[in-house]
């Protein structure tokens, strides 16, 4: 009787749902469409990063990936097909990115919450890395909602578009510039990595070439990372990798970013990037305050929105 009264909710409810055709974003979105669809993506969420507090830094990573490849589409989504290659084969993704599981996970959830296909994507994918972010201690800044999902997606500007953690400061101020980002983003959302691991073959090079590097970190680092082979071996990009805080911040003062591009952030040379660094490290409720702001921000990187893409059915493919 249960399930048939379920049904029925749903049959009714699914009938008068209008997706609505907005060109701009709104935290609003969903209030009225599905009032069950953000806290359906955080309990489901939240037991995802009981079972493995990584998959938190994992997806906030799979946001990134998504915005700085053509916007915040969920076009890294999109598995492969025999006529259709997509973006996880990518140098910066393949073998790399992850939490895909998770994502279909909460598809699937949001899709019955709702009664039907009304969450984008896209939508699940930023609503995702801020509530990642929160339930490892970071903040809880305001999503806007109402983008659509591509139909599309580009290999080669995967492999172009994304950061290579070999980057130099000024290539990476170039990167992040192309996007409409600017160099405070580049500093506050790099705090990101205060969360997650990396693997050896992200690392080697500065572990065994740069100078910057504390000696004593870059020694660690050469028993999990050998000159060969070990190249999934993974190492934490910072001391409490299971809280989102300013250590990531306090390591790059100390010499000990993991990552090349981690420590080109600071190089002690008085420049403005470093400035910032120093700033954050001792001011979490700044970094906390100023990375919303820049989450927000590369969340407007190019939506779809409007009557533009699809809602996908299932996130890995086209309907």
């Amino acid at each position: 009787m249960a399930a048939l009264w379920s049904s029925f909710i749903c049959f009714v409810v699914a009938s008068a749902i209008v997706i609505p055709i907005s060109a701009q974003l709104s935290p609003n979105f969903y209030e009225k469409l599905c009032p069950e669809a953000l806290p359906t993506i955080r309990s489901v969420l939240e037991k995802a990063i009981y079972r493995e507090p990584r998959i938190g830094a994992s997806l906030l990573r799979v946001h990134f990936h998504d915005c700085l490849v053509n916007g915040c589409d969920a076009s890294v989504l999109l598995d492969d097909t025999p006529t259709f290659t997509g973006e996880k084969t990518a140098r910066p993704n393949n073998n790399s990115l992850r939490g895909f599981e998770v994502i279909d996970e909460i598809k699937e959830a949001v899709n019955t919450a709702c009664c039907g296909n009304v969450v984008s994507c896209a939508d699940i994918v930023a609503v995702a890395a801020r509530d990642s972010v929160a339930i490892l201690g970071g903040p809880s800044y305001q999503v806007l909602l109402g983008r659509r999902d591509a139909r599309t997606a580009s290999l080669t500007d995967a492999n172009n578009n994304i950061p290579a953690p070999s980057l130099d400061f000024p290539a990476l101020l170039s990167n992040f510039q192309g996007h409409g980002l600017d160099l405070n983003d580049l500093v506050v959302l790099s705090g990101g990595h205060t969360i997650g691991l990396s693997r050896c073959i992200s690392f080697r090079n500065r572990t065994y070439n740069d100078t910057n590097i504390d000696p004593e970190f870059a020694a660690s680092l050469r028993t999990i990372c050998p000159v060969e082979g070990g190249d999934n071996n993974l190492a934490t990009l910072d001391a409490t990798t299971a809280t989102f805080d300013t250590m990531y911040f306090k390591q790059l003062l100390e010499l000990k970013g993991l990552l090349h591009s981690d420590q080109e952030l600071f190089r002690s040379v008085g420049s403005a990037s470093d400035g910032l660094v120093q700033y954050y490290s001792n001011n979490p409720g700044a970094f906390f305050a100023d990375f919303g702001v820049s989450m927000i921000k590369m969340g407007n990187i190019k939506p779809l929105t409007g009557s533009a893409g699809e809602i996908r059915m299932n996130c890995r493919v086209i309907n």
